[in-house]
């Protein structure tokens, strides 16, 4: 299948820290190109991939030191592609509704992969507008605010089989992974620490737009001796942080579509303790990958219970349920649906005429 896969320009394809979006497109690329498929991606031109790769910004903008305009390159990136609409078979976008427009003029079908939470009315706004264009969850949760979007299928984020080592035996320590921002909930990782008795190390990005939450709310709590902040992390660096940790907490106070630092653990062998919300209890079995809790005390709890867990069923997890593979074969399953569905005249066609 020849397949063009439309990558945000905000990170580099892998990122080289922080990012997840970008992060799941290269390993669905890489993943697909192993397959056999003829895979184009659409990306910043420092991006590292074995598809061919279109150009689309100097560099990945969230690092870069240029004035760039993130709006104004993504849609000329979605003009380039509807140039060469032509060459493929489907076009898989990443960009969320900025490609939608495109997509009704696009010669050949399209499918969305909706990477964020969906309970903004605005976004709602914009998605009913362009229902007849097919889109994908990542989690059955994601989809709860918009149920009748033209759902094409769920498929879960997966990583590649061998990034990350399974680590039998743990240190004595939890981690933190993600980014500084309120509905991630850090402060709570930090008072699960202090109550356990356990050290915490924090591996996170602070955006600009989190910059005084950080500077108000978290940095004086990391003053505590049991924390221990490092900020941003390599995928080298995350595994080695990962493996050590006694748990990996995950404490949001948000419906979290997905959260691929789960599985990133889960790879590890590590267990994840977090709070049962959005895609938490799709990924993480109470009680055999990982403890789901509802207030600080039960997390507590879930830290003295960490050694009722065996850390191979963990690596199982991971292997049997999130690897790239495994989301590879995912896809191709709709990418077959939705061709076959726009050549066919079927629903896509119908509604869009």
């Amino acid at each position: 299948m020849r397949i063009a896969q439309l990558a945000p320009l905000f990170e580099r394809v892998p990122p080289v820290g922080y990012g997840g979006t970008e992060r799941v497109v290269s390993y669905l690329t890489e993943a697909l190109v192993a397959m056999g498929h003829e895979v184009t991606l659409f990306a910043s031109a420092d991006s590292l991939t074995s598809a061919e790769l279109v150009p689309c910004a100097p560099e990945a903008l969230r690092l870069s030191r240029s004035a760039l305009d993130p709006v104004a390159l993504h849609l000329l990136e979605a003009e380039m592609l509807l140039r060469r609409a032509g060459d493929f078979d489907l076009v898989h976008n990443h960009v969320d509704y900025l490609y939608l427009p495109f997509a009704r003029r696009c010669a050949r079908p399209a499918l969305t992969t909706l990477h964020g939470r969906l309970d903004y009315e605005c976004l709602a706004a914009v998605l009913r507008e362009y229902r007849e264009q097919w889109v994908v969850s990542i989690s059955h949760a994601q989809r709860a605010p918009l149920p009748r979007l033209r759902w094409a299928g769920t498929v879960h984020h997966g990583l590649p089989r061998d990034l990350y080592e399974f680590q039998a035996t743990p240190g004595r320590y939890l981690a933190f992974l993600g980014r500084i921002s309120p509905e991630k909930r850090v402060d709570r990782a930090i008072e699960i620490a202090a109550r356990s008795g356990l050290p915490l190390k924090i591996a996170a990005k602070v955006d600009p737009a989190d910059a005084a939450y950080f500077r108000d709310v978290i940095r004086p709590l990391l003053d505590h001796p049991l924390v221990e902040f490092i900020g941003e992390v390599t995928d080298r660096d995350k595994g080695a942080l990962l493996g050590g940790a006694a748990a990996l907490l995950f404490p949001i106070d948000w419906p979290e579509p997905f959260g691929i630092a789960m599985i990133e653990a889960l790879a590890c062998g590590t267990p994840v303790i977090a709070w049962r919300h959005g895609s938490v209890p799709e990924v993480i079995e109470h009680g055999v990958s990982g403890f789901l809790c509802e207030d600080l005390v039960s997390a507590v709890h879930a830290v003295h219970k960490l050694d009722a867990l065996d850390r191979a069923d963990c690596r199982r997890a991971f292997e049997s349920r999130f690897t790239a593979e495994r989301m590879a074969r995912d896809y191709l399953d709709v990418y077959a649906d939705v061709v076959e569905s726009s050549t066919a005249g079927g629903p896509v066609a119908r509604l869009a005429s």
